[in-house]
């Protein structure tokens, strides 16, 4: 359990699936959590859901918490941490879920000393499923990683990396979900045209990459070598495999992990500009 005040900043559908989160793995009470936002109708919501505080005042719920996570989207983060920096000081850790925001500019608004972690989650958060990939900044302690860490895997997994590795982790497992939605649906389509009906073609389609996924996690097994247990000589598998080849899927993956990687350095670089002026 975690006896401290933990402050949403931003109670969009990430942040709720890690207040959830926190809440059904009894890290932490509804009573040590207040989720701001600016839509009254939303905050009654999560109060008749989880119990929690709620405010439209990000100020005060900055000035309350021990923890606070900054969890509005990247266009909106400059002007809420210049509103909320005169609330913080260097006794909180501040945790940050914004793609592309990177830990120099938000010690610019904030001071540098503050203690901060970056963080990049996924939307498989939401089923408690997510792959969360965290920074420290310079100032913040291992304690506070070590935190930082308990409250994301309330709703899936950690992994500690260098900073400047974190827009790769966007281009890679923050906007993977997009991918890996778009290979199902393909799945399916296909399985359409084959013949099958769209629920069962879906259904199978989804199962299939749930059941891949999981095989690979719990054998600990390279996926080559998975792969290769399935393609049996002059079979089925291996003639689907020769026309993904053909069509370059591989390849196409790698550009799409590269662009998305180039794109999360942008929104970083524009960020860093807007925290200069």
């Amino acid at each position: 359990m975690l006896e401290r005040t933990i402050a949403f900043l931003g109670t969009g559908n990430m942040a709720e699936a890690i207040l959830k989160g926190l809440l059904r793995a009894g890290t932490a009470r509804p009573e040590g959590i207040i989720a701001t936002g600016r839509r009254t109708e939303r905050l009654e919501e999560l109060k008749r859901l989880y119990g929690v505080r709620t405010t439209q005042d990000n100020v005060a719920a900055a000035r309350e918490a021990d923890i606070i996570i900054l969890s509005v989207k990247p266009q909106a983060m400059d002007k809420l941490v210049v509103q909320v920096a005169p609330a913080l000081d260097h006794r909180k850790l501040i945790i940050s879920v914004a793609a592309g925001v990177p830990i120099a500019a938000l010690e610019r608004r904030l001071g540098a000393g503050a203690r901060i972690i970056r963080t990049m989650p996924n939307t498989p958060s939401l089923v408690g499923a997510g792959a969360c990939a965290l920074a420290r900044g310079e100032h913040a302690s291992e304690e506070d990683l070590a935190v930082a860490s308990r409250i994301f895997q309330a709703v899936g997994t950690t992994t500690v990396v260098e900073e400047n590795l974190l827009d790769a982790v966007t281009g890679l497992s923050g906007s993977g979900p997009a991918y890996v939605f778009l290979v199902i649906e393909a799945l399916s389509d296909a399985g359409v045209k084959v013949g099958l009906p769209r629920y069962t073609a879906l259904k199978l389609a989804a199962q299939t990459v749930l059941g891949s996924a999981q095989l690979l996690i719990e054998t600990n097994a390279h996926p080559g070598q998975l792969k290769d247990q399935v393609t049996s000589p002059g079979g089925t598998a291996i003639a689907g495999l020769h026309t993904l080849e053909a069509g370059g899927l591989r390849t196409t993956l790698i550009n799409a992990v590269e662009a998305a990687t180039r794109r999360a350095k942008e929104l970083g670089e524009q960020f860093l500009e807007k925290s200069e002026r």
